[in-house]
């Protein structure tokens, strides 16, 4: 599971050689779950998040997108 991004809050990682899906993104933070698509930025599921955190954590997706599809396409 590669880490691609921390902040203060925050891991954003993805699952190497997972090549069956279209591009996404996992945030982990204090006992919550979330995974976004890439293109274009969405919200796929998530588990312990309020949605303050999701608004914030999505926001951090879209400022990063072409950070994380450059990772995804260097390490799946």
């Amino acid at each position: 599971m590669p880490t691609v991004m921390r902040n203060a809050e925050f891991r954003f990682f993805f699952y190497s050689g997972d090549q069956s899906e279209s591009p996404y993104v996992n945030v982990e933070g204090a006992n919550s779950l979330a995974k976004f698509w890439l293109s274009p930025v969405r919200l796929e599921e998530s588990n312990g998040f309020s949605r303050k955190h999701l608004a914030k954590v999505q926001r951090i997706v879209q400022e990063n997108q072409q950070h994380f599809l450059t990772s995804w396409y260097n390490e799946v």
